[in-house]
Order: structure tokens, then C-alpha cells, then sequence
């Protein structure tokens, strides 16, 4: 399952502490949200203003309560102008009036509006996380393009500490706070953080590196680096000399699927299939498949590549009653 991760609400863009505390005052006086449509209903009217929800909606704080992001954004204006109007209606006193004249609907009569169960794809998804919170929290792109782009570079970016000055390697992450400048002759360069998932560093690119590739470059992408290091300086920089972009495909390998009754499955066999896993990085997704009705799917840093004699090493390893499905 995902890690969970509790994220101030008030870190949203477009939520403020007091809007949070009117939230969370709520939730103290008369339990937890059951559903957005109880949200509505229960919090101060000043919460339920459209571009605080949507980024609360964008960020994942609806999550827990079963709704889908991109299904919840296409109606959650609708159900806060109906509940909000409800809610005007009866402080205003009408509701007592339809009462006495015995008409017991008193909601309107009308059905909730449905969610649509529908969801963002990853990318999009992330997209907003990263929009709303400035990080992702649920995932990163990197995720699971990690084994790949690690064949495809000499180190990752924290291990460029200590590099002699002067020295050229490759490396490679997501493009984040890209500022394009000109230079006083009048030639356009850039400056922006190269970010992996452990740690990030600045990467000038001069107006040469940027006449070549600078149309490679924008917030978010996933590019490789070969540049000189630059470690003058506390913080080392890179200058790049060159820059492509990566295209992670994380969805198209086959993923592997290995069949084992469980109690095959002891310490010591995991243990040594996790290694075997990590020796063959690549983009095939692993499901073990334990007993009838039980997949496990690994995480996404055993995504291994399939096709170099990994498949003979699991035969070996799990014996006969091992079926690579």
C-alpha cells in the first residue's frame, strides 16, 4: 500500500490557516467528514469558496474520503452552489414554514449529484500535487524511471560531492526552477535545478549548450546532463555541455509475473530474490502471485529487465514450483 503521508492543510496555495481552522473545528465539534457531500454540509460557508476546494481537491485532501480527484473537480462547484443554497434557505426560516404546511421534503427533492468515478492519470495527478503543495507527495515521475535512467547516467547527483573540479560526467533528474537569462551580448542561457530523488544541483547552461538543446528544456522534464562540474564552490554546479531528454517507459515493458505456492516463500528465498531483482534494473513491473487468490505487486524499485537471463536465474533460484507466468 502507499505510504501515508499526513500534509498540513494550510501548505495548500489557496488555503489559509484560518480557512484550516475552520476545517479542522468541524471535524474537532462532530467527528470526521464522511463525504465531500457532508464537507459541504457541515463546514463554515466561508471554506467552501471554489478555488480553496479545487486546491484541496488538486492536493489529495479529499482522498481519504473515497472520491476520486478528477471526478470530484468536475462537480464540486455544482454541489457547493446547491448545498450553499440549501444551507441560505434554512437560516432563512423557510424550512420551518414548509414543515407546518406538512410538505416533509424539505431537501429540494433532488438526488445528490453524483462523483464521477473517474481519475487524473499519474502524470496529471502529480502535475497538480506539485502545483498545489510545490512537491509531490504521492509519487514522483521518477518513480520507477529510476532504474532506467540510472543505466543511462555515470552517478546520481549526490554522489557528484567531492568530484574533482573540472571533471565531465553525466547525470540525470527532473528539470525544476528553470530561468531562462540573456546574456549582456544578447544570447539567451539558462540556470536550473536538477532534482533526483535524493538531491538536486544547479546546472548552468551557457548560450553554445542552449542554441543546441535549450528547446529541450522545461519545468518538469526529465533530462540527462553530461556536463563539467563546477566544484569551486561549497555546492557543486554542473555546466552543461550537452542535454537530452529522457522518456521514462515505465508502461512499456511486460510486467513479470512469478507463481509461488507461499509457503515456498520464507526470509531468507524474498531476500534472495530481491537481490537478484535489484541486479536486473529495468522497466517490467514484478507481481508475485502467492496461492489462489493473493498478487503481491513490488515496489517500483525492483522493476526489472527481463530479457538478460533473469529469467533462467529465477528458475534456478525458486525451483520447479516457480512458474513465470
Amino acid at each position: 500500500g502507499h505510504e501515508v503521508i499526513p500534509f498540513g492543510l494550510s501548505a495548500v496555495r489557496n488555503v489559509g490557516e484560518g480557512l484550516v481552522e475552520l476545517i479542522l473545528a468541524e471535524r474537532e465539534a462532530r467527528g470526521p467528514f464522511e463525504d465531500f457531500y457532508d464537507f459541504c454540509d457541515r463546514v463554515d460557508p466561508g471554506v467552501l469558496n471554489k478555488r480553496t476546494v479545487e486546491s484541496l481537491v488538486k492536493a489529495g485532501g479529499f482522498d481519504s474520503l473515497g472520491h476520486p480527484r478528477k471526478g470530484l473537480l468536475q462537480v464540486h462547484e455544482q454541489i457547493i452552489d446547491r448545498t450553499l443554497a440549501r444551507r441560505r434557505k434554512e437560516a432563512e426560516g423557510q424550512f420551518e414554514l414548509f414543515a407546518v404546511l406538512g410538505d416533509a421534503d424539505t431537501g429540494g427533492g433532488e438526488a445528490p449529484i453524483a462523483i464521477p468515478d473517474v481519475e487524473f492519470d499519474k502524470r496529471e495527478r502529480l502535475a497538480f500535487e506539485r502545483e498545489m503543495l510545490g512537491l509531490y507527495v504521492s509519487d514522483h515521475p521518477l518513480m520507477g524511471a529510476e532504474a532506467s535512467l540510472r543505466r543511462r547516467t555515470e552517478c546520481a547527483i549526490h554522489e557528484l560531492e567531492g568530484v574533482e573540479d573540472g571533471s565531465v560526467r553525466t547525470v540525470g533528474g527532473l528539470v525544476t526552477n528553470l530561468q531562462r537569462k540573456w546574456t549582456k551580448k544578447g544570447d539567451l542561457m539558462a540556470v536550473f535545478l536538477l532534482e533526483d530523488l535524493q538531491s538536486s544541483i544547479e546546472v548552468m547552461v551557457f548560450p553554445k549548450t542552449m542554441a543546441a538543446h535549450g528547446h529541450l528544456l522545461e519545468d518538469d522534464a526529465v533530462v540527462i546532463v553530461k556536463g563539467r562540474i563546477d566544484s569551486r564552490d561549497d555546492q557543486p554546479k554542473v555546466m552543461a555541455t550537452e542535454i537530452e531528454r529522457f522518456e521514462p517507459i515505465t508502461d512499456g515493458a511486460p510486467p513479470v509475473r512469478i507463481v509461488l505456492s507461499p509457503n515456498v516463500l520464507s526470509e531468507t528465498v524474498l531476500g534472495s530474490l530481491k537481490e537478484l531483482l535489484v541486479e536486473h534494473p529495468g522497466e517490467s513491473q514484478v507481481f508475485l502471485h502467492l496461492g489462489e487468490r493473493q498478487v503481491l505487486r513490488l515496489p517500483d524499485q525492483f522493476c526489472v529487465d527481463a530479457s538478460n537471463g533473469l529469467v533462467a536465474e529465477l528458475r534456478v533460484l525458486l525451483g520447479a514450483e516457480a512458474l513465470l507466468a
